[in-house]
Parts: structure tokens; sequence; C-alpha cells
């Protein structure tokens, strides 16, 4: 949940996202309200003249104490909690830091509740909704019925283009992890085009 903006890589990812989907026709952009999620959907928004609908519960993982360490602190301060996250365990939490921290499980629920809430109050319209990379693993899990527990065997991507369709009921892939407008060629172009400020 530390509110980290985005570095120069970052930007031009979002500004090559931003063009990549200036083709798309939203209804409606949602993000997480961290800095580095609401520029990245404003990189998006900037295209169409929309504004950004923001929503805490689209935010990271709470990790409590864990939050701003390094792996290799976190394993000498807390080596069991580190094995218990390594091994995927859905059910611990972690110590408390500046907030308190969430399950695993705790966490997919809130980021399924959150998004298909979205979706459904915005039946059968296109939605782009940015988020953060433990909100990815939670809906390619929810729509593949892939368990919490087992360790990730796909792609997340900074910036990339996932598609997922919402029925009524239940989430399905459409596409993930479409990266080609971040090659190298293309951000070059994009920065050619679209100077940083």
């Amino acid at each position: 949940h530390i509110d980290i903006p985005l570095n120069e890589a970052g930007r031009r990812q979002a500004r090559a996202l931003g063009v990549a989907l200036a083709a798309e026709r939203p209804d409606a952009i949602w993000s997480s309200d961290l800095q580095r999620a609401r520029d990245t959907a404003q990189a998006i928004a900037d295209g169409h003249q929309m504004s950004v609908q923001f929503s805490e519960a689209l935010r990271e993982r709470c990790y409590g104490a864990f939050e701003g360490m390094t792996y290799q602190e976190i394993g000498e301060r807390y080596p069991l909690q580190m094995k218990q996250w390594q091994a995927r365990d859905v059910h611990t939490r972690f110590p408390a830091g500046e907030r308190e921290a969430e399950t695993l499980h705790e966490f997919h629920q809130r980021c399924i509740a959150t998004v298909t809430g979205i979706a459904s109050a915005h039946h059968g319209q296109k939605l782009v909704i940015v988020a953060h990379g433990g909100v990815l693993d939670c809906l390619y899990r929810a729509a593949t019925g892939m368990p919490l527990n087992t360790e990730r065997n796909f792609s997340i991507v900074n910036a990339a283009i996932n598609r997922l369709r919402w029925n009524g009921e239940q989430l399905s892939l459409v596409q993930w992890a479409d990266d080609a407008h971040l090659t190298a060629a293309g951000l070059d172009e994009i920065d050619r085009t679209h100077p940083a400020a």
C-alpha cells in the first residue's frame, strides 16, 4: 500500500499503453487510488478525454510490516512468516506495520468482489481497470480456476493488456499479458511523438 510513484521506465510504459489503447472505446476507466496506478490510468484516459474513477479496493495486497522491506530483510526478521509466504499459505497474516496485513484469502476475496462489482455496475460495457500485480494474479486465477495456493505459472507484465470477460456470474480469460506495445522499437516511437515533460 506504499504510494510509490512511477519511475521514468514506468512513465514510458504508461504512455505506450495509452497509445496502444487509443483505438479502444471504453465506457469507463477505473483505477486503484495509488499514484502509480492513477498515473497509468490517466495516460489512457487522456487519449479518450475521459475521467478516471478511483477505488481503494483496487489496491495491491497489504503486507503489513513487510511493506518497504527487501526479501532478504523479511527473511532475516520474519523467517517463519517468509516460509509461509513462499508456500502460499492462504491464511497466514503477516505482522502488522503501519497497516494491518491481509491474508491471501482476504485479498483474493477483495479483488474479485471489487472487479466483479464494477463489472456488474457497468453490465455489457467495455471497461479499463488499472490495478496491480497481485490483483492481476487474483483475476487470472479466478478466470482459469487456478488455486490460490499453487505457484504462479503465468506472467504478470507491467503495463501489459489483459482482457477478461464477466458474464454476470463468472470471469473468463480472453487474452493475457499482451505487451507488444512495450517493445523497444515501440517505446522509441512513443518517445519521439510524446516527449517526456
